[in-house]
């Protein structure tokens, strides 16, 4: 497993990670792990997007709302 040992001043660590104060103000070890592959993600394909959909994209009349009539909410057994 690769891995980063440096030792630096903790000033150059204040914008990334809160401290304790006991390390502020001294020389610090800073050691970086790799947590997970983040490669395989990426190579992951985006999803896909209905290509035929992009231009017909459905619109619905204001009649929709409409209540329907009684033969039809019959016919519904409603």
């Amino acid at each position: 497993m690769e891995y980063v040992r440096q030792t630096i001043g903790s000033a150059a660590l204040s914008g990334i990670i809160e401290l304790p104060p006991a390390l502020r103000n001294k020389q610090v070890e800073v050691i970086i792990l790799p947590a997970e592959d983040i490669a395989q993600e990426q190579s992951k394909p985006p999803k896909r997007q209905l290509g035929f959909l992009k231009e017909k994209v459905p619109t619905l009349l204001d009649s929709f709302f409409d209540p329907l009539p009684e033969e039809d909410l019959q016919a519904w057994g409603l």
